[in-house]
């Protein structure tokens, strides 16, 4: 098979080959994730792995919904920077103040 430039192919087999690269990337990501699943599940602290995985997932998706929440400040939430700065200040505040 010959190879031509870029400047020779038509919009249409641009699209397929990129189709084509994106599906081969994807078949070898799934055989590389399915060898690493494989040797995971050969452990023995698989089932502390995959307590560790979902607590993870369920953090990772609160932080994701914190983000987009509708009901806390500007469109989507605060930052993350914002929201430590702010109990960095709220921690100054309370150890500035003196016990009653």
């Amino acid at each position: 098979m010959t190879h031509r430039t870029d400047q020779d192919e038509r919009p249409d087999e641009k699209a397929l080959l990129l189709a084509a690269g994106l599906a081969d990337l994807v078949v070898e990501t799934i055989g590389g994730a399915a060898g690493s699943l494989r040797s995971l599940l050969n452990r023995s602290d698989s089932g502390d792995l995959a307590r560790d995985a979902a607590a993870d997932l369920r953090a990772r998706g609160r932080l994701a919904l914190d983000r987009l929440a509708p009901d806390t400040d500007g469109a989507g939430g605060l930052a993350h920077m914002e929201v430590l700065a702010r109990e960095a200040v709220a921690r100054r505040a309370a150890a500035a103040t003196p016990d009653e």
